[in-house]
């Protein structure tokens, strides 16, 4: 399929007037992606095309699609051209990561501003949750909550188990934001909670997850947000500093003997 064609000369636009002067080479690529409804695997114009109908030069266009590519925006296929990325969330979780290693305090207000944000996603969508999970989702829930169990009785993490348990919560709310944001975040969570002070008890942590579920198979959506808040209760008590949106008794994720902690 042809790359398409920039819809004006300098400012990408259709349907206004043209921005350009405003606007980084950068910003004006993203926004011909986003006027064109372009989706990841699209093609991208060539970079003559770019530089010719931006009116700025080859090596400027090169430098912002390197930019681009960095942040997953474009992907440079070598002797194919180049294409519109997957438009993941890794360079943000790359950089909430760097940025938590760099300073042991830093680290814990990234993982208090994840917890917050987690928290509000996944109790936001309580009502959804209950509505649209699934006999058969339920039951793939509580498989995991057991192999927790049994993980937590021969005292090992249950990081994998602990990772899908969450994926799943939010893949039923049929929200595909919801779930990157979910999967980006909780892979920040595990390198950041190697820094806190603490353990959390794995059995009371999977006790948490069991209780999520209960809430959900009695399809209420306030005893879920109950066991949502008391879910991310111990990783807060382990924080000190930050009581969040809310606390309670509860189990959260801890590896008494590693990172483990979602």
């Amino acid at each position: 399929m042809p790359a398409k064609k920039l819809p004006a000369e300098h400012g990408l636009r259709t349907d206004a007037a043209p921005r350009s002067s405003g606007l980084s080479v950068v910003d004006r690529i993203k926004e011909y992606i986003l006027l064109n409804r372009l989706a990841p695997g699209d093609p991208m114009p060539t970079e003559n095309e770019l530089s010719e109908q931006l009116a700025v030069s080859r090596s400027r266009v090169r430098e912002a699609m390197k930019t681009l590519s960095a942040l997953d925006i474009v992907e440079v296929r070598h002797g194919y051209g180049t294409y519109v990325g997957r438009l993941s969330l890794t360079a943000m979780v790359e950089s909430l990561a760097f940025r938590g290693m760099l300073d042991a305090q830093d680290d814990q207000d990234v993982m208090a501003d994840l917890i917050d944000v987690r928290q509000l996603v996944e109790t936001g969508l309580a009502d959804v949750i209950v509505e649209r999970t699934t006999p058969e989702v339920l039951a793939s829930m509580r498989q995991l909550t057991r192999a927790m169990h049994e993980k937590a009785a021969r005292g090992e993490g249950f990081l994998a188990e602990d990772r899908e348990f969450h994926l799943l919560l939010m893949r039923v709310t049929g929200n595909a934001l919801a779930v990157q944001l979910t999967g980006a975040f909780w892979d920040v969570h595990a390198i950041a909670l190697g820094a806190l002070p603490g353990t959390t008890d794995l059995a009371q942590t999977a006790d948490a997850h069991v209780a999520v579920l209960d809430a959900i198979e009695a399809a209420d959506s306030g005893l879920l947000r109950t066991a949502i808040v008391r879910h991310y209760a111990p990783i807060r008590d382990r924080m000190g500093s930050r009581t969040g949106t809310g606390s309670g008794a509860g189990a959260n994720h801890g590896d008494a003997r590693s990172t483990h902690g979602k």
